[in-house]
């Protein structure tokens, strides 16, 4: 389900992990909005085009904030680990 999400472009990636861990390597057009930051940043997320794939280093911390945005009412998903969504991503382009 994911893959097709991210085939058809009409998602946004959400990576959750700190902006040092995001500067390490990233989705290419993903956002970061580290976890801490995810109920601040509601607006933000709001904002964004949905559902929303959520992607971290192993897909714990992406879990835990897909939980919480989706028991405020935003359709996401846990994408896992962003390496995983990456190589999805950029099979894209193939």
């Amino acid at each position: 389900m994911i893959e097709e999400l991210l085939k058809s472009g009409s998602c946004s990636i959400v990576d959750v992990r700190s902006p040092a861990e995001f500067m390490g390597g990233h989705v290419i057009g993903s956002i970061n909005i580290p976890i801490q930051e995810i109920e601040y940043r509601f607006e933000e997320l709001s904002s964004l085009t949905h559902p929303l794939i959520l992607c971290c280093a192993s897909g714990g911390r992406s879990g835990m904030a897909m939980q919480y945005l989706r028991s405020k009412g935003i359709e996401c998903h846990n994408g896992g680990g962003w390496m995983e969504v990456n190589y999805v991503v950029s099979q894209l382009d193939q």
